[in-house]
């Protein structure tokens, strides 16, 4: 196991940017993670859409890239669901629910 962590294939891996560009990318899923515990009256709708149609996006591209990115697949399969869900809070708080 350790022999293969520290092979030349996983340094050159670790050092590339299908690895990093990806784990940079977390940022966005983890912050609409944390903003679903905000007052949904901050929500944008035309960023949150814009952002769920980016992701949605990103993971056809992340599966036709060879080789294929499961990490950046991944990223953007959390964005997607995080965004859906900041989306519904949106309309249910603008367009359902009484204010």
């Amino acid at each position: 196991m350790a022999k293969a962590l520290f092979s030349k294939e996983m340094r050159s891996y670790f050092m590339s940017t299908h690895f990093w560009g990806p784990l940079a990318n977390w940022g966005i899923p983890i912050a609409t993670i944390a903003d679903t515990q905000k007052d949904p009256e901050i929500i944008s709708g035309p960023m949150t859409t814009a952002l769920a149609l980016y992701s949605a996006m990103f993971m056809r591209f992340a599966i036709k890239v060879q080789p294929r990115n499961m990490l950046l697949f991944s990223c953007h399969f959390t964005n997607e669901v995080a965004q859906l869900v900041q989306l519904g809070r949106f309309i249910n708080y603008h367009y359902i629910s009484k204010k």
